[in-house]
């Protein structure tokens, strides 16, 4: 029988259920995201690091888990919170249930709980900060709701120093076409792999550099565009890496940007970010393109946003898409250089693969063309 488990958040709202994966508390900021499938991507994306996450999906663990689905080499994830966990998987390419995939890489997890419920107290009250723990008799709640208020908010973690890697390698992918488009130098602040494999794919040549990376040192590897990914935490802790990509702009290099990337574009050109109530976390959120017109069905994994009152005018950046939930920027672009950024997944993992087109772009952009 499983042990009993509960989450106390800093309002002192508490969710009794079950325990499952690593026998271990957990302590973090708890965000919901909406996707129906892709637990093994949202719990290996290092953008997810610091935080617990409630999937609003009730049937979670139904499919496995499996290698090929990881989106780095370990959960990033602080805690699973779910409505039903299944251990009895059907999946003909999965090799292990999740319980004890997370058990093994030391994460908690915990079922049972209304995440309905729990998910409505995050959409009124935003993302709060908890403690989860397993527990016999009756549990002090006042002394958890203490321990939830004392833990350490997002924005004052380096997270992006303990995901992203600490030195340069070439990126390959088995079956990948040769190298003979462009070399792409992507910074690495936690990338997802899937971000990788696309470029790879389209016969780009990929280097990984780290977050600490010099703009001459980036430069000085002669690419033919960098690409700034994603990673956790909140872009005003990173002040070296904003002053990074101001240089890189200035030197006129191809640019894009995804998610973190994106929002230290907009810093470096002179705007704000700021935090979202409750963040976007899921695989169906629309975006419009203000230059087409077009709508599309974006995969989305943030708390912060670019603000768009703050965009300079004399910076020449425009707001490109925008969200059609909230109005918050999910683009940015300069009608005149080639810069281009986004702040959903155009590479989805989980979610939709829709907006692959922008690594096309991308390649276009710095004259590799699509491959």
């Amino acid at each position: 029988m499983s042990e009993r488990a509960i989450l106390v958040l800093e309002d002192g709202s508490e969710f009794r259920g079950f325990a499952f994966g690593a026998l271990s508390d957990a302590e973090g900021e708890v965000v919901f995201n909406t996707g129906m499938t892709g637990y093994q991507e949202i719990a290996t994306d290092p953008s997810y690091r610091g935080q617990m996450v409630v999937m609003t999906y009730p049937l979670i663990g139904n499919y496995g888990v499996s290698a090929s689905d990881a989106e780095s080499v370990r959960p990033w994830i602080t805690a699973l919170i779910v409505r039903s966990y299944y251990e009895d998987y059907s999946n003909w390419n999965a090799e292990r249930a999740l319980d004890g995939y997370l058990r093994d890489a030391g994460v908690p997890g915990m079922h049972g709980i209304d995440t309905r419920a729990l998910t409505r107290r995050l959409r009124s009250r935003g993302t709060m900060r908890a403690v989860l723990t397993r527990y016999e008799g009756e549990p002090d709640v006042a002394a958890l709701t203490e321990r939830a208020r004392s833990v350490t908010p997002l924005g004052e973690q380096d997270l992006v120093h303990e995901t992203a890697t600490d030195r340069q390698y070439y990126f390959d992918l088995p079956g990948a076409p040769a190298v003979a488009g462009p070399r792409i130098v992507a910074v690495d602040c936690g990338v997802k792999l899937n971000i990788l494999r696309s470029l790879r794919r389209r016969g780009a040549g990929v280097v990984v550099v780290p977050h600490t990376a010099t703009a001459s040192e980036i430069l000085g590897l002669r690419p033919d565009g960098v690409l700034m990914v994603n990673g956790p935490g909140d872009p005003a802790t990173l002040p070296a890496e904003v002053g990074t990509v101001r240089r890189l702009l200035e030197s006129g290099v191809p640019m894009m940007g995804i998610c973190l990337g994106h929002q230290l574009i907009g810093q470096a050109i002179g705007g704000t970010t700021s935090r979202l109530r409750f963040g976007h976390h899921g695989g169906n959120h629309p975006v419009k393109d203000y230059a087409t017109g077009r709508v599309h069905i974006t995969s989305q994994n943030h708390e912060f946003q670019v603000d768009a009152e703050s965009i300079p005018a004399g910076s020449g950046f425009v707001v490109s898409q925008i969200n059609l939930n909230d109005n918050s920027v999910e683009g940015l672009a300069h009608p005149l250089r080639p810069v281009f950024s986004v702040q959903y997944h155009p590479e989805g993992s989980p979610g939709p693969q829709d907006n692959q087109y922008l690594f096309d772009r991308f390649l276009e952009m710095v004259g590799g063309g699509p491959r």
